[in-house]
């Protein structure tokens, strides 16, 4: 099935809802996160809301140059008191968003959106670069 505009925007309102739910999520986990490396890991969840605000900003912006309205709706917010789960949860979302991501480039390019497609891609190389950067954190990690 070929993908419309109307298709796109939805796409692109479902990634800025979840943009919305990881600033929301990485501000709440600077504050949840506790024990003896609590303010390293405060300070590497509060270094990612920027980020995640900006990448909602492009969405948003996107959507209305292409005849959308923004959601204002964030995605579901999962919490956690565990330092651990909180790195897990955060990697998943980032996970998640690398496969909407690539999911968006397909439907831009189906749409001939070049100048989208390319923009999207960069959002894809700041995702794997969170990706990675938990999946190191998590590794070899002892006890909760």
């Amino acid at each position: 099935m070929a993908t419309t505009m109307d298709d796109l925007l939805e796409g692109l309102n479902e990634d800025l809802a979840h943009e919305y739910q990881s600033v929301i999520t990485y501000q709440l986990f600077a504050t949840l996160c506790t024990g003896p490396f609590r303010n390293e890991i405060r300070e590497f969840f509060r270094k990612e809301v920027p980020d995640e605000l900006s990448h909602a900003e492009f969405l948003a912006d996107k959507i209305v140059a292409l005849g959308g309205t923004p959601t204002s709706q964030p995605g579901p917010v999962t919490l956690t008191r565990e330092n651990r789960e909180m790195f897990e949860i955060a990697l998943q979302a980032e996970k998640d968003a690398i496969e909407r991501y690539e999911e968006r480039v397909r439907q831009a390019e189906e749409l001939s959106l070049t100048g989208l497609k390319v923009q999207l891609e960069d959002l894809i190389v700041d995702e794997t670069n969170h990706k990675e950067e938990m999946e190191m954190i998590l590794r070899n990690w002892k006890g909760s």
